[in-house]
């Protein structure tokens, strides 16, 4: 019994594994009839000679195949004491799908990546890693994608110009034109005097009309969050508009990358984004990774999608840059502004931050100019294992690619 048990559980957990490639797409009946097919050209035991399975489907909490078997074995001695047969039962599951990932993409569009063919390698790895990321998808939903291509800012999209989470302040000092008025009086001395006119020219400052922005973001103040250590441009807490230091300030920048795309499974939308991106500007990575952060917990014009308790989710950050930090708000020293991202003093910045709320982040060096491998970079990662570091353009395919295959293996076997 315990010999037909084992070959009984090893079928069934063969078949349950069979029919997970096509139980999506089968009716019960022909899920039923394969599974039943499966099982017998695998369990061949002439002492059980009539096993019988069921074979179900079910995508509540994640997909799922459970398979149950059984079959009543003749015996020999055992029937001298009555039992003339015993009964042998299994079962198997085979979930996937239980994990949902939301996968956060910080693409580097600087001036830079317009050498050695990076931006179009980047270009055809992003979307290679999205027709992975969709291809694990059972259902809508089960992944999510942003896509944050950055310079020295980032853009949100010109059309929130009216929100209420936008910092206005500077933008406004640095965009507009003066507006001359003229003043005279004119005074006349004595009975038959002259006239005498005198004009007085007042200058004032007129910002230009909030809709004549170009969606750029720059980073958002250092000003402490309350009752933290941490900075609002290290932070993904939500804007609120009566704390102006947690507004996300605009900025009229000359080299704005293209807009960014909150976490979707619009995978045609996601593609036509990468084909439109251009590499211009300054390299601020920190403000590509915080944005990356935002998006996966939503705040500002980005909503993250609602969670479930059914679910286990795995949020990913994947920053991909060629350069060394040159320019953000406030420095163009390359080392104020990694500090800003990691400070290595006491591992501090936002990386930290980001790892501390439970986000795996991955990072990749472009260095295709023979630079020193980016401790930055390194340190950032979450481990040592998800710092990559790529010498060439067409290998950043191939790492996206390893990245991805990662990502996408879902399923679990019970």
């Amino acid at each position: 019994a315990n010999s037909v048990k084992s070959a009984m559980q090893a079928a069934l957990d063969s078949t349950a594994l069979m029919l997970s490639k096509e139980a999506a797409t089968d009716t019960p009946a022909q899920l039923q009839a394969n599974g039943t097919a499966y099982f017998k050209a695998l369990f061949n035991r002439p002492d059980a000679p009539n096993p019988v399975i069921t074979a179900s489907y079910t995508t509540a909490g994640g997909s799922s195949v459970v398979v149950n078997g059984s079959a009543p074995m003749q015996t020999n001695f055992m029937g001298i004491f009555g039992y003339n047969t015993i009964n042998i039962n299994g079962t198997s599951t085979t979930k996937w799908g239980s994990t949902r990932l939301r996968v956060a993409l910080a693409l580097d569009n600087t001036g830079s990546m317009s050498s050695d063919g990076k931006m179009t390698a980047l270009k055809s790895a992003t979307k290679s890693l999205l027709g992975q990321l969709q291809a694990a998808a059972s259902n809508n939903g089960d992944v999510y994608v942003s896509i944050i291509p950055f310079s020295k800012d980032v853009n949100v999209g010109s059309t929130y110009y009216n929100a209420n989470w936008i910092d206005w302040d500077d933008w406004d000092d640095d965009n507009g034109h003066d507006n001359s008025t003229q003043t005279c009086t004119s005074t006349k001395t004595g009975k038959n005097g002259k006239s005498t006119k005198k004009c007085t020219t007042t200058t004032t400052w007129v910002p230009d009309n909030h809709n004549t922005w170009n969606g750029c973001i720059t980073d958002r103040d250092m000003t402490q969050v309350p009752n933290t250590t941490t900075d609002y441009d290290q932070s993904a807490q939500n804007p609120d508009p009566t704390v102006p230091a947690s507004l996300f300030p605009a900025e009229q920048y000359g080299s704005c990358p293209v807009a960014m795309m909150g976490l979707n499974y619009n995978w045609a939308s996601m593609s036509s984004l990468v084909d439109s991106m251009q590499p211009n500007g300054n390299t601020n990575q920190p403000i590509g990774l915080v944005w990356a952060w935002q998006s996966l917990v939503g705040g500002g014009p980005l909503v993250a999608p609602l969670t479930s308790s059914d679910y286990q989710y795995q949020k990913i950050i994947i920053l991909l840059s060629d350069g060394l930090n040159t320019e953000d708000r406030w420095y163009s020293s390359q080392s104020q502004v990694d500090n800003r991202m990691y400070q290595t003093s006491n591992g501090s910045g936002t990386c930290a931050n980001i790892k501390a709320s439970g986000i795996t982040i991955y990072t990749i060096q472009v260095n295709t100019g023979g630079d020193p491998t980016s401790t930055l970079l390194k340190n950032c990662a979450s481990d040592s294992t998800k710092f990559f570091i790529v010498t060439s353009a067409n290998q950043i395919l191939t790492t996206f690619n390893k990245i991805g295959t990662g990502l996408t293996q879902l399923r679990v076997a019970q």
